[in-house]
């Protein structure tokens, strides 16, 4: 995120080099109506911060000069609108087979794939070991989990955000098959008990050792 202290002349340059594609220090100072001492010192910022990188051009004539533009970074700050493209090609499938058995598969398939990702992250870990490295895998995806012991000797997983909340609140699939995903990885019997997509405050998990 950019930050806030003058976030608005800073939020005016990433626009300009988003629709006007690279520009110069005079450029941008021209458009924005401010000294150039004063878009290089938001520039330099934004190039640290890595939303902006510099390309040397050398002309016929004159001294070479540095042109700016956006880094892929930067196109995180942009509007987004992937859930609801999301759930435009979910009901298009479903609509075409004719019922939800496509949908099915889809979500059996992602769990599946995920499965094979990190089943070697799980290998020759306690479950305790393994709970810990679930925790990791779900925050480097967004999930804002933590994980505790709990009183009967198992464990509590909780996640704080989801990161596909509006497609689990149309598509019980992906809680359904997030729940095989956390058992089959880790090998344990594994129990949801509270889920944003059924108005939880967040969604949490008891995992316990697999019963005889």
């Amino acid at each position: 995120m950019l930050p806030q202290e003058e976030g608005t002349t800073r939020r005016q340059l990433i626009h300009l080099l988003k629709t006007h594609g690279d520009c110069s220090i005079v450029e941008l100072a021209k458009a924005l109506g401010i000294t150039e001492m004063g878009v290089r010192r938001h520039i330099h910022t934004l190039e640290r911060d890595g939303f902006v990188q510099s390309e040397l051009y050398r002309q016929a004539m004159g001294r070479p000069s540095y042109r700016y533009s956006l880094t892929k970074l930067a196109d995180d700050l942009f509007p987004k609108n992937y859930p609801h493209l999301t759930l435009e090609l979910l009901g298009e499938l479903e609509e075409q087979s004719g019922g939800t058995e496509m949908i099915d598969r889809l979500f059996n398939g992602r769990r599946e794939k995920l499965e094979a990702k990190y089943r070697e992250r799980m290998e020759r870990k306690s479950l305790e070991e393994r709970v810990a490295e679930l925790a990791s895998i779900q925050n480097a995806g967004g999930y804002m989990a933590d994980w505790e012991p709990a009183e009967d000797g198992g464990y509590t997983l909780h996640e704080r955000n989801c990161p596909i909340a509006q497609v689990a609140d149309r598509y019980r699939q992906a809680c359904h098959c997030e729940q095989g995903l956390f058992r089959d990885l880790l090998d344990a019997d594994v129990e949801r008990t509270e889920c944003l997509a059924e108005g939880g405050m967040r969604c949490t998990y008891a995992i316990r050792p697999k019963s005889n």
